[in-house]
């Protein structure tokens, strides 16, 4: 598996993210999140970093957040159901409108 430049990763053997700045052969080369010391690390002891480890690290923008949890995403996901199932194209307009609009200004996507 490679990982592209930019992506945050858990080296397992020290359980710490970094962020993957190159790969030389078999080895990844990271940097501690927002700058700092470099380090390397082989293929074999990283994994992507989950929301969860990057958001209690601080790597979630202030106003940005996961999906996971989020008490609006289901309530907007009923109603464009029920907007589907109705038939209407300008509920079902509107209602896909605000789900999108939440999901951009709430969680970045």
């Amino acid at each position: 598996m490679t990982y592209r430049n930019g992506v945050f990763v858990m080296d397992t053997r020290e359980e710490r993210i970094g962020q993957v700045i190159d790969s030389i052969g078999t080895r990844v080369q990271l940097r501690e999140p927002g700058g700092g010391r470099e380090w390397e690390v082989p293929f074999s002891a990283l994994r992507l970093a989950t929301c969860d480890e990057r958001e209690v690290i601080g790597l979630w923008p202030q106003m940005i957040r996961p999906m996971t949890g989020c008490a609006e995403c289901p309530e907007l996901a009923a109603a464009l159901r029920e907007a589907q199932a109705g038939g209407d194209k300008l509920k079902k307009s509107r209602a896909l409108v605000a789900q999108r609009g939440h999901w951009r200004l709430e969680h970045g996507l």
